[in-house]
């Protein structure tokens, strides 16, 4: 028997292998910046639709007079600015629900 075979060479030492990561191809890198910047720029407009809504309500504070269909009431601008804004919200939300439904690819079967 060798004795060189059994132990190893301690006068060379053992070079460490380089972890490589798979390179991200280019485009994948864009579609992936590209959808962070579509996030931020929703942000900033959801941000800047509230503070529009906000400023609106705080300008107008006086007592205004509502003239429905059956009779009249006076309200605050700012409860009849703050009402229309979550209605909007809320009927949005209800036409993208029907219309998601009812443009969906009809199962076969």
């Amino acid at each position: 028997m060798r004795a060189d075979s059994e132990m190893p060479d301690e006068s060379q030492p053992a070079q460490p292998v380089p972890a490589t990561e798979p390179i991200e191809p280019r485009g994948a890198r864009l579609r992936r910046h590209g959808y962070r910047t579509r996030l931020y720029t929703w942000a900033f407009a959801l941000v800047a639709l509230l503070v529009v809504v906000i400023a609106l309500a705080v300008a107008n504070t006086r007592q205004v007079k509502l003239s429905w269909v059956v009779g009249a009431s006076h309200a605050s601008l700012v409860w009849i600015i703050l009402a229309a804004a979550v209605l909007g919200w809320l009927l949005g939300i209800t036409t993208s629900v029907v219309f998601r439904l009812r443009t969906r690819r009809r199962r076969e079967g």
